[in-house]
C-alpha cells in the first residue's frame, strides 16, 4: 500500500473527506528553529494544488541537533513527509542525515535560496533561528495592527476609528473581516465598517480622510450565491430579505451611491480571493496610485 494523503471525496456528505482506500493517510512534518509559519505557509500553497486531506504538525524552536533527529524518527513512525526551515546547517544537516537513514523524505524551504542569495549578495548568511519572526519594532508594529483590527471589527469602537491607517467598508458579505484581518497581519491598523440597509453611515466613518477608506463593491450574482449559501447555513427563510434579490440590488445601488458622494476608492472584491484584494489595496497605498 503507498503511503500518502488521503483524497477529499467532494461528494461525501460530511465535511466532504474520506480516505481513499488505496491510500494511508500520513501527516506532513513542518519543522523550524523558529515559529514555522513560513514552512506551514509553503507547504498549505503546495497542498492548494492538490485535492487532498493531508493533516499536519508543527514544530517549532527545533536549534539543536538532537531535536533534530528526534523529529526524523517520529516521521518515520508517521509515515511523514518533513518540510523544513532550518538555517543552522548543523541542525539541518543532522535531520536530512537522521531523515535519509530512516527513509524519511524531506523538503528544504531555504536553503536553496540562502545558498542562492547568498552567491549573488557575496556575503556569508548569518545563519541565525528565528531572524525572521525576531521581535522587532515591525513584530510589535503587526501585533498593535491585528489587536486594533480586532477591535474595530464590523462598526465596534467608532471613537477611535480615525487612529486607523485603513478603513474598509460595504455591504454584508462583501469580506470585510477576513480582508482587515489580512490586512493587519501586514501591520496597517485596519478597521471595517458595514453599509446597513436603511441606516446612514456612521459619523465617524463619513469623517475620516477619504484615501483612508475603501469601499469593497460586488458583482450582485456573486453577492447573492453568497448571501443565499449563507441564509442556508443560517437555516433562515429561503426568501428573507437578506437573500433577496431585489432588496439586495437596492442594497447595493444605495452603497454605491454613498462611495461615489463621500469619493472613497473602490475595490471589486467579485471572484477574488483575500489576498487578492490585500494585494490590491495595498499595492495603491503604497504607490499612491488610483483605485
Amino acid at each position: 500500500m503507498q503511503a500518502g494523503c488521503a483524497r477529499v471525496n467532494v461528494a461525501a456528505g460530511y465535511a466532504g473527506r474520506v480516505p481513499d482506500p488505496e491510500r494511508k493517510t500520513t501527516p506532513l512534518f513542518v519543522v523550524s528553529d523558529g515559529t514555522g509559519e513560513t514552512a506551514a505557509a509553503v507547504a498549505r500553497a503546495a497542498l492548494a494544488q492538490f485535492q487532498v486531506d493531508c493533516p499536519t504538525r508543527r514544530f517549532g524552536g527545533i536549534r539543536h541537533e538532537g531535536l533534530a533527529r528526534r523529529v526524523a524518527t517520529e516521521a518515520e513512525k508517521a509515515g511523514a513527509l518533513v518540510v523544513f526551515t532550518l538555517v543552522d546547517r548543523r541542525v539541518a544537516r543532522a535531520l536530512i542525515e537522521e531523515a535519509n537513514r530512516r527513509g524519511v523524505p524531506t523538503v528544504d524551504v531555504l536553503g536553496g535560496a540562502i545558498a542562492k542569495i547568498a552567491e549573488h549578495v557575496r556575503a556569508e548568511p548569518r545563519a541565525e533561528p528565528g531572524l525572521l519572526h525576531g521581535f522587532s519594532d515591525d513584530y510589535f508594529r503587526r501585533v498593535e495592527a491585528v489587536e486594533f483590527a480586532v477591535q474595530h471589527d464590523d462598526g465596534a469602537n467608532l471613537h477611535t476609528l480615525f487612529r486607523a491607517d485603513l478603513v474598509l467598508t460595504g455591504v454584508s458579505r462583501t469580506s470585510k473581516t477576513p480582508l482587515s484581518m489580512y490586512l493587519a497581519q501586514r501591520g496597517y491598523k485596519t478597521g471595517n465598517v458595514p453599509i446597513v440597509p436603511g441606516i446612514d453611515p456612521p459619523k465617524a466613518l463619513l469623517a475620516l480622510d477619504p484615501r483612508k477608506v475603501f469601499a469593497l463593491s460586488v458583482d450582485p450574482s456573486y453577492l447573492l450565491t453568497v448571501r443565499q449559501a449563507r441564509v442556508r447555513v443560517l437555516g433562515a427563510p429561503p426568501y428573507a430579505t437578506y437573500a433577496d434579490p431585489e432588496a439586495m440590488l437596492d442594497e447595493i445601488r444605495r452603497a454605491r451611491r454613498i462611495y461615489r458622494d463621500q469619493g472613497w476608492r473602490v475595490i471589486d472584491i467579485s471572484g477574488r480571493a483575500v489576498e487578492e484584494n490585500a494585494a490590491r489595496i495595498l499595492r495603491i497605498v503604497e504607490e499612491g496610485l488610483e483605485a
